[in-house]
C-alpha cells in the first residue's frame, strides 16, 4: 500500500506530466485525484485541500465539463466538513450536522462551477454527483432537501455508471422521497454484500418503525464496517435502538 504522500506526489507527476491526447488519459487522472479527496475527506484536511488544488490546477488547463463537475464535488463537500465529526473524533451524520458551520462560500463556489458545467449539456459522472451534493448543500434543514430531484439525479448517475453504490444510495433517496417501504423494496433488487447495504437496511427499518431489525441490522453492520468511526457510529445506533426497546 502507498503511503499517502507516495499518492499525493504522484496525483501530482500525473496532473503536471500528462498531455490529455485521449479522453481516456484525463478520465484516469479525474480517478486519482477523486481517491485522494476521499482518502483525505475521511483523515487528514491538509490531503484533501491538497486534492482540491490540483483539481482546479487541472480544471484551468482543460476547460472539461467532468473536471469542473468534479472540482464543484469536491468544494461541495469539503464546505460540510467543519460539521462531520465530534470533538471525540466520533463521525455526524449529514442529517444530525450542524448546518450553520458549513462554508457558504464553499458551497457557492461549487455551485457555481457546476452551474457553468452543467449548461454545456454534456453531463457526466462527476456532475450527476455534484448536483446530488449541491441538493444537500441547497436545504437549510434536512426536511427541506429536495429528495424527489435527488432521486432523479441518482436515476442519472446509475445511468452513467451502472454503479452498485449508485444504486444503493438511490434507494436510501427513495426512501426519503417515497416513504421507507419503497426504499426497502429499491434495496431488496441490490447484492446484500455491497458496503454499507446492512446500514441502509437498518436505517430504512428504522424509519419503518422496525426497531428490533433495525437494531439487529445496525449491530450487524458495525461488524463489517470499513473503518473505526463507522463501526463506533454503526454500534451507538444499534445501543440506542436497543435502550429504546428495553424502555
Amino acid at each position: 500500500e502507498a503511503t499517502m504522500a507516495q499518492r499525493i506526489s504522484r496525483a501530482k507527476r500525473t496532473v503536471s506530466g500528462v498531455r490529455f491526447d485521449s479522453p481516456g488519459d484525463l478520465g484516469t487522472v479525474l480517478r486519482v485525484l477523486y481517491l485522494v479527496f476521499n482518502e483525505g475527506y475521511s483523515g487528514d484536511v491538509d490531503i484533501a485541500g491538497e486534492a482540491i488544488r490540483l483539481t482546479r490546477q487541472l480544471a484551468a488547463m482543460t476547460d472539461d465539463e467532468e473536471v469542473a463537475g468534479l472540482l464543484a464535488l469536491m468544494l461541495l463537500h469539503h464546505a460540510r466538513r467543519p460539521s462531520r465529526t465530534r470533538p471525540d473524533g466520533s463521525l455526524v451524520t449529514l442529517a444530525e450536522q450542524d448546518r450553520s458551520r458549513w462554508d457558504t462560500s464553499l458551497v457557492a463556489e461549487g455551485v457555481e462551477v457546476l452551474r457553468t458545467a452543467l449548461a454545456r449539456d454534456r453531463l457526466g459522472e462527476f456532475q450527476a454527483q455534484a448536483a446530488i451534493a449541491a441538493l444537500h448543500a441547497d436545504a437549510r434543514t434536512p426536511e427541506e432537501t429536495d429528495w424527489v430531484q435527488t432521486v432523479e439525479w441518482y436515476d442519472e448517475l446509475v445511468r452513467l455508471t451502472g454503479s452498485p453504490v449508485a444504486r444503493l444510495n438511490r434507494a436510501v433517496a427513495v426512501g426519503e422521497a417515497d416513504g421507507p417501504r419503497a426504499g426497502l423494496a429499491a434495496l431488496a433488487g441490490l447484492d446484500p454484500a455491497l458496503p454499507r447495504h446492512t446500514a441502509a437496511a437498518a436505517y430504512l427499518h428504522e424509519r419503518n418503525g422496525d426497531l428490533g431489525t433495525a437494531a439487529r441490522l445496525y449491530a450487524e453492520a458495525a461488524r463489517s464496517a470499513p473503518n473505526l468511526p463507522e463501526r463506533d457510529h454503526l454500534t451507538r445506533q444499534a445501543a440506542r435502538l436497543n435502550a429504546q426497546l428495553r424502555g
